[in-house]
């Protein structure tokens, strides 16, 4: 036995071997930093812990994914973007969470890491959330009722390419708001409103630059109807030119929080 493992031991050099063994070494190393780099970091954030228990052991089963935590607010994602950037993010609305309070974690993530695309996760939408959401900064939203497991590895796949994820309605909701009217809200100092709906339609088109002629054919109105609107604005505003009232819109008005507006039906203009 000792002869044995001597004669093995003692065996003549041969590089051939030692090249393939050196080789095969790199060619693993390799493989392995580009399975890493293919890795997608998966931010979910979510108030219900066993909702995102359950999300995390089922997209876990994707080697694709690397997944890691956090509560639904504001402060919690911060955190856990600092500790570690991750390529995606997953924000889930609860039925028993606060709308507006989600959308507004929403916007404060997007204002600080614009960079991080955001998937909003729903048991449901209307157009009010569509919308918000979009707004404030979701690249993606996702309904669990209605979907399956497969279909979020590849919104969430799409999303962190660069691609929107919305369904047909979804993108009806996001597409009526290039036909409607919008409108910038005037406000005085302590923050009230100082002008009707459609006066502030009619701000915000001569904001944008349209003659009178314009605005009416936008506003399916008459001229003489805009020069009365125009009239009642100046005097509420105490501006008495087009130059004053842009300049005054753009100091007081608030472009962030302007509703729009569904313009009217196509009808004969009104006089």
């Amino acid at each position: 036995m000792t002869s044995f493992l001597v004669k093995h031991t003692c065996a003549p050099y041969n590089p051939g071997i030692v090249f393939l063994l050196v080789f095969g070494i790199s060619i693993f190393m390799i493989a392995s930093s580009s399975a890493t780099s293919n890795v997608t970091g998966v931010l979910i954030a979510d108030s219900n812990r066993m909702q995102a228990q359950l999300l995390t052991s089922a997209l876990r089963r994707y080697s694709e994914f690397h997944i890691t935590q956090c509560q639904m607010d504001s402060m919690s994602i911060l955190q856990a973007v600092s500790s570690k950037p991750p390529r995606i993010a997953v924000l889930a609305l609860n039925r028993s969470g606060n709308v507006s309070e989600t959308v507004m974690t929403l916007r404060r993530f997007h204002l600080a890491h614009p960079e991080i695309p955001k998937v909003l996760l729903v048991e449901s939408c209307d157009r009010e959330l569509v919308v918000s959401a979009f707004r404030s900064g979701a690249r993606g939203i996702f309904s669990i009722a209605d979907a399956n497991l497969r279909l979020l590895y590849k919104c969430l796949l799409r999303v962190a390419a660069g691609q929107i994820w919305a369904n047909t309605e979804q993108l009806n909701y996001v597409m009526d708001l290039v036909s409607e009217v919008p409108s910038l809200r005037v406000i005085n100092a302590s923050g009230g409103n100082l002008l009707t709906p459609r006066e502030e339609q009619v701000v915000a088109l001569v904001a944008e630059g349209l003659g009178n002629r314009q605005i009416a054919g936008e506003l399916n109105l008459s001229q003489h109807t805009i020069k009365k609107y125009l009239f009642r604005i100046f005097e509420k505003l105490g501006v008495s030119t087009r130059v004053e009232l842009v300049l005054y819109a753009m100091n007081n008005g608030d472009p962030r929080q302007a509703e729009w507006l569904a313009g009217p039906s196509r009808t004969p203009p009104r006089v």
